[in-house]
């Protein structure tokens, strides 16, 4: 079956307007790993490549240079073969010899670097080589360069704020993120797999919007089948990748590992002193360097503590995969198929739903905004997080939408099998929790309770004047 290029609208037309443009185009595509930016760059441009390499993971630089070579010589046949370059330099002068000798004048030419932070080994001075194949050839020539990388923060250190010869050079950016969820039933629903709303929930709970993850489900399979085949089979895709993961990603990624595993641990996050002491790592420039770039590629998200401007970040746990592997894959290495038709009627399993839900609605705030009917006004989100003590009760509120109207939403998440009823018991806990906010806060805002449940909630004449919007996950299946 042919993947279909789904929900890509927007980078697909900075790919072609780039192709469109009467001046030399260089771009920048930032995604994680199988995440689909070799398949947008050759879905768009497939008749354009003239010429593109992807780095090797874990080769050394004589390694890069003879798959350089190699690709060289399938992209110009008609060529006299070429010598092993000596080095970067030399690799891009025989480069643009070749494509020189070729150029008809007649359409537009891309170049693709694929992998850019493996084919620029340590000391192998490939950025050295690019920064003369772009200064001195391409800025003069009809040509798109395309630079691809899954380091998100190696990409934005060394190329996007690159203070040498490729200092602001890149002329368009793509960042690709991960499906959302009406991209991922757009994406399926491509692929001929007809989901309802709570199935696809399920799926995207367990492995996150990420298209070489969700290619794999098959037509005709529940939600609960397909996680167990991906997941627990002894073929399946996922089993094991979380081993390949982190180290294809990051240099020294045992400390990044040690990071996500902490985090998996806990519902609320941690700050960076609770990091210090859960993992043990010494703080300093080192651990920021790790949150960065774990940041910057997606895994964990940082979210402002309302209220606390001192040590008020904390950092949490977002990527899906990682999460549900941490918790249910590696613990049952060895359970093999039908793990999951088990695992899944568990308490623990149904418990952890509840934190994967919560992380789900965090990750479509345009969508509630949308909902609210606030997509034009400026919000700042945040959570509250209090401990209590003997003199104070302790409360959380799991998202908090600071509006520049006047009015803050306080958003209770719930996953519920059937509708939330919000009988008295819910609506007690929800005042208590809005009571501890303001005595904390002291806020000055209009406060308004939201509720979303997975599949919807019930009025009650306990929550009238208290609840003032109560939505289902289907707000969450809209597009921004």
């Amino acid at each position: 079956m042919n993947t279909i290029l789904t929900g890509r609208e927007n980078e697909i037309s900075t790919l072609k307007k780039a192709l469109a443009s009467t001046e030399a185009e260089m771009i920048s595509v930032i995604g994680r790993r199988r995440v689909g930016k070799t398949f947008l760059i050759h879905s768009v441009y497939e008749k354009e490549i003239a010429f593109e390499i992807s780095g090797l993971q874990y080769a050394n630089r004589t390694d890069q240079l003879r798959n350089f070579q190699q690709q060289l010589r399938i992209a110009f046949p008609t060529i006299p073969g070429r010598s092993l370059p000596k080095d970067w330099l030399d690799a891009f002068f025989q480069l643009t010899e070749a494509l020189d000798a070729t150029d008809d004048g007649k359409k537009k030419r891309v170049i693709f670097f694929d992998e850019v932070p493996w084919l620029a080994t340590h000391r192998g001075k490939f950025l050295m080589g690019l920064s003369y194949f772009w200064n001195s050839w391409a800025v003069r020539r009809n040509v798109v360069v395309v630079i691809c990388g899954s380091a998100a923060s190696w990409m934005i250190k060394k190329i996007l704020r690159d203070k040498g010869g490729l200092h602001n050079r890149v002329t368009r950016r793509i960042r690709l993120q991960p499906f959302n969820l009406a991209n991922t039933r757009a994406y399926l629903k491509a692929r001929h797999i007809n989901l309802n709303q709570r199935q696809l929930l399920l799926l995207y709970m367990a492995m996150g919007g990420i298209p070489h993850y969700l290619k794999e489900i098959e037509p005709g399979e529940s939600a609960a089948q397909a996680i167990d085949r991906i997941c627990f089979s002894e073929d399946g895709l996922l089993r094991d990748e979380f081993s390949a993961l982190y180290p294809a990603l990051f240099d020294q990624s045992e400390s990044h590992v040690k990071v996500i595993r902490a985090l998996s641990k806990t519902q609320q996050g941690y700050d960076r002193q609770q990091l210090i002491e859960v993992t043990r790592m010494a703080d300093g420039g080192y651990l920021s360097r790790v949150l960065e770039e774990l940041t910057e590629s997606g895994f964990i998200s940082i979210y402002p503590i309302y209220g606390k401007k001192k040590k008020g970040l904390r950092y949490r746990l977002t990527d899906q995969y990682s999460s549900f592997y941490l918790r249910f894959i590696e613990p049952n290495t060895y359970g093999g198929s039908g793990s999951f038709m088990a695992l899944g009627q568990t308490p623990a399993y149904k418990s952890w739903c509840g934190y994967a839900f919560e992380t789900v609605c965090l990750q479509h705030i345009p969508q509630l905004k949308n909902a609210l009917k606030i997509g034009g006004i400026f919000v700042q989100p945040s959570t509250f997080y209090q401990v209590g003590n003997k003199e104070n009760p302790g409360a959380q509120i799991d998202l908090l939408l600071d509006r520049n109207d006047g009015v803050i939403n306080l958003v209770e998440i719930k996953f519920h099998d059937g509708p939330l009823r919000l009988n008295k018991a819910i609506i007690t806990g929800l005042t208590k929790k809005q009571l501890v906010f303001q005595t904390a806060v002291k806020a000055r805002k209009q406060l308004s309770w939201v509720v979303i449940a997975a599949d919807g909630a019930v009025a009650s004449p306990d929550s009238l004047g208290i609840v003032n919007h109560y939505f289902s996950s289907d707000i969450l299946f809209q597009e921004d």
